[in-house]
């Protein structure tokens, strides 16, 4: 298999709520929206990936999460508490050496925001 492109499908039970919680609560950058006025969908940049939300789903999607790494784990957890985000978990240093908080997205979707700190493997030229 050739892979030239990917993103992640998520279909919502509403997807305007969920479109709006990425877009505005999240801030993730649109890529491009896709369909019918009235109901479009719409992918975001998330990274080095793509994620769409169109839909909408039968049912709450099972057992997924999307793991974002970001620059601040604190910061990024207090601002998504303070604008009502539900909270799962708060920050906290993994065994594995990542600061790791939870929050869920309005269907439940578990969202693991991850910090990478500088002493960290991931963070070391492997050459």
């Amino acid at each position: 298999m050739d892979v030239l492109s990917s993103r992640v499908l998520l279909r919502p039970v509403d997807p305007a709520r969920s479109q709006a919680f990425y877009r505005d609560v999240l801030g993730l950058a649109v890529h491009r929206e896709f369909g019918p006025p009235e109901h479009p969908g719409m992918v975001f940049f998330l990274g080095n990936g793509l994620l769409e939300v169109s839909g909408p789903g039968d049912e709450v999607p099972c057992g997924m999460a999307l793991w974002l790494q970001v620059r601040d784990v604190a910061a990024e957890w207090e601002r998504l508490r303070a604008a009502g985000t539900t909270v799962l978990r708060e920050p906290r240093t993994e065994p594995w050496g990542l600061v790791e908080a939870w929050v869920a997205d309005p269907d439940g979707v578990r969202l693991v925001l991850v910090e990478v700190p500088a002493d960290h493997p991931l963070r070391r030229d492997q050459r």
